[in-house]
C-alpha cells in the first residue's frame, strides 16, 4: 500500500483555475502538495458529469486510504458548498483554494486569499469541525434567502456575464431589481414551535459569522453557537426597500423599521399561497416547494484551517 496521502483537487471549470496566467501558481501548488507526500488527482466540475457521481468516486478513493487525505475545492463559495455537501459526516477534510468574488468561507476561517498561502494551509494546517446549516436537502455555509435576494443574485449573474465579475454588481443589481420587479411573499414562519404569519419581501438566513458581522448584525454571535440566525424584512413598498438598501450600504440595516432579527434551533417556512419558493443558497439559485425545514448540523464538516484560528 502506498504511503502517499490522497489529495483530490476539485475545481469549477468556470473559475478560470487553469487560466494561462495562473500556470506558474498551479505548478507551484502541485509541487507543494507532492513535497508533503500527497498523491494528487484533479477533477473538473462541469455539466457533463453529475456532481453526486463525481463525489462518490472521490470519497471512495479517500476511504480506501489509511490516511483520509484531503479533498480540495478550488472555486467560489458556491463550489465549496457543492463539494462540502458530500463531505458532511465523513472524516475527510475539505481544503480551500479561494477563487470566488467574496470568498466568505475562506475569510471566516482565516484562510489566505493568496492561492499559494492557501495551499500551504492545506498541507500544514489542522482540520477543524464547523457548523453547517441545512434547508431541506440543501446545505448552506454562508447564507440562504428567499424573496428579493434570489432576484438580486439572478440579476448580478447577468451583469457578471456581460460586464465581467465585480463586487459592485452586488449593489447595482439590487437597485435594478428594486426599481423594476419585486413581489411580497405571504408566509407562515414557525420558530421553535411558535407560528407567526408574515408578509415579507425578504428572508435572509446566515451561517457565516464574518458575513453577518460585516453587515453589523448582532445575530452573528448566535451562529457561533450553532443557531439558525436570520432577518425578516416586512417592508414591501419600493421607496422603503430602496431606503433599506442605502442603510445596508451604511451598515445600519438592523436599526431600520420593518427589519426583524431572529435566532432559533429549528425553523419551518410555509407558503400561504402554496407556490414554489425561489431561493438563493450560497449564491446558487434553486426552487423548492414548501414547507422549508431549516436546522443546523453542528460540527458536521471538517475543514483545513491555519493553526490557532477559530470559526463559527
Amino acid at each position: 500500500m502506498s504511503d502517499l496521502k490522497p489529495l483530490s483537487l476539485v475545481y469549477n471549470h468556470k473559475s478560470g483555475f487553469h487560466a494561462s496566467h495562473k500556470d506558474e501558481i498551479y505548478e507551484r501548488m502541485m509541487t507543494l502538495f507532492s513535497y508533503y507526500g500527497f498523491e494528487i488527482q484533479v477533477f473538473e466540475l462541469n455539466e457533463r458529469i453529475p456532481l453526486a457521481l463525481l463525489m462518490k468516486k472521490i470519497i471512495t478513493r479517500h476511504e480506501k486510504s489509511q490516511s483520509h487525505g484531503v479533498v480540495v475545492g478550488a472555486g467560489g463559495d458556491g463550489t465549496l458548498n457543492a463539494i462540502a455537501s458530500h463531505l458532511i459526516g465523513t472524516n475527510i477534510p475539505l481544503g480551500i483554494l479561494p477563487l470566488g468574488t467574496f470568498n466568505y468561507v475562506a475569510r471566516a476561517l482565516n484562510i489566505p486569499i493568496d492561492l499559494i498561502q492557501a495551499a500551504e494551509v492545506i498541507v500544514t494546517g489542522t482540520p477543524r469541525s464547523v457548523h453547517v446549516a441545512r434547508l431541506n436537502d440543501h446545505v448552506y455555509l454562508n447564507n440562504a434567502s428567499l424573496g428579493l435576494y434570489p432576484l438580486f443574485i439572478e440579476q448580478r449573474e447577468r451583469y457578471n456575464k456581460y460586464l465581467g465579475r465585480f463586487p459592485l454588481h452586488a449593489y447595482t443589481s439590487a437597485l435594478d431589481v428594486l426599481l423594476r420587479k419585486y413581489n411580497a411573499l405571504k408566509l407562515e414562519l414557525t420558530l421553535d414551535g411558535v407560528k407567526q404569519p408574515v408578509t415579507t419581501s425578504l428572508i435572509f438566513l446566515g451561517n457565516n459569522q464574518l458575513q453577518l458581522k460585516e453587515l453589523n448584525l448582532t445575530i452573528a454571535d448566535a451562529v457561533q453557537q450553532g443557531k439558525i440566525a436570520g432577518v425578516v424584512v416586512s417592508k414591501s413598498d419600493r421607496i422603503s426597500l430602496i431606503k433599506l438598501l442605502i442603510r445596508l450600504f451604511r451598515g445600519d440595516v438592523e436599526q431600520a423599521k420593518g427589519v426583524c432579527l431572529f435566532t432559533a434551533d429549528h425553523m419551518e417556512i410555509k407558503s400561504v399561497q402554496n407556490k414554489p419558493l425561489y431561493l438563493a443558497i450560497d449564491g446558487e439559485l434553486v426552487e423548492e416547494h414548501s414547507p422549508l425545514h431549516i436546522s443546523v448540523d453542528k460540527h458536521a464538516l471538517h475543514v483545513m484551517v491555519p493553526y490557532a484560528t477559530s470559526f463559527v
